[in-house]
C-alpha cells in the first residue's frame, strides 16, 4: 500500500474517530466509575465524578468541533422544526417514564444516582450538575455518535458523504435497536432512536434531532429530583 492511499484512509478515518471518542471515554468513565468512586472515598463524593466525566467529555467536544460539519455548516432549524422536537421529545420522556417495569427492563433502570443531602433533603449543586450534563452534554454527544456517525456509516463506510435523505430503513432500524440495547430501558430506548433519527432523516438537521433528545433528557432531569425517582438517574 503506498502512502497516498494510507494518507487517505487516514483523513477519513478523523471524523470518525471525532464523534466515538467522546462517547467511548464517557462510557468507559461510566463503567469504571464505581472502583474509582472506591478508590477515591475518602477525597471525593463519589457522585461528583459523573461532572468530571461531563467535562472530559465537553472538552472532547470542544477539541473536535471545526469536524462536525452537521452542525457547524447547517441551516438553523426554522422555528416549526423546533417546536416539532420538542413536540416529539416530550413523547419520548412520557415512553420512558412509561415503560419502566418488568420485561422492558434489562437490570437495574438508571444507575440510581441520587442527588440528596444526608438529611434526605435535595442537594442542588448536585441536582443541577447531573441534570446540566444529561440534558446539555449528552443528546450532543449521543446523537453526533448514533445519528451521524452509526446511522449514516450503516448506510455508507464513507459516512462522512452521506445525506441524512439517503438513509434507509435498514440503517435506521440497526441504530435504534443498539441505541436501545445501550440503556436498560431497552424498548424505550429503541424507540427514542427511532424517533431521534428520523427526526434527523426527515429534517436533514442534526440539532433537530439533538434538540428533541435533550427536552426528554430535560424532563427527565425535572421529573427524577421533583417526585423522587431516582432510579432513572
Amino acid at each position: 500500500m503506498n502512502a497516498g492511499v494510507l494518507a487517505r484512509g487516514f483523513s477519513s478515518s478523523l471524523p470518525a474517530a471525532a464523534r466515538a471518542i467522546p462517547f467511548a471515554v464517557f462510557i468507559g468513565l461510566m463503567a469504571a466509575e464505581p472502583w474509582l468512586g472506591r478508590a477515591l472515598a475518602g477525597y471525593i463524593d463519589p457522585r461528583w465524578l459523573y461532572g468530571v466525566r461531563a467535562m472530559l467529555v465537553a472538552g472532547l467536544l470542544f477539541v473536535f468541533w471545526r469536524s462536525f460539519i452537521e452542525l457547524t455548516l447547517v441551516r438553523r432549524p426554522a422555528w416549526r422544526e423546533m417546536g416539532f422536537a420538542f413536540v416529539v421529545g416530550l413523547l419520548v420522556l412520557a415512553i420512558w417514564l412509561a415503560l419502566d417495569s418488568g420485561i422492558f427492563v434489562l437490570g437495574h433502570s438508571g444507575s440510581g444516582f441520587e442527588a440528596r443531602t444526608a438529611d434526605g433533603g435535595l442537594d442542588w449543586p448536585l441536582a443541577l450538575m447531573r441534570l446540566a450534563g444529561s440534558a446539555l452534554l449528552v443528546p450532543l454527544m449521543e446523537e453526533l455518535f448514533w445519528r451521524s456517525l452509526i446511522m449514516r456509516w450503516l448506510e455508507d463506510a464513507d459516512f462522512a458523504s452521506v445525506e441524512p435523505s439517503r438513509v434507509g430503513m435498514r440503517a435506521l432500524l440497526l441504530s435504534s435497536l443498539v441505541f436501545g440495547l445501550e440503556h436498560s430501558q431497552w424498548l424505550a430506548g429503541i424507540l427514542a432512536g427511532l424517533a431521534y433519527g428520523w427526526l434527523y432523516l426527515r429534517s436533514g438537521n442534526l440539532w433537530v434531532a439533538v434538540l428533541a433528545h435533550a427536552v426528554t433528557n430535560a424532563g427527565l432531569g425535572i421529573w427524577v429530583p421533583a417526585t423522587g425517582a431516582w432510579h432513572f438517574w
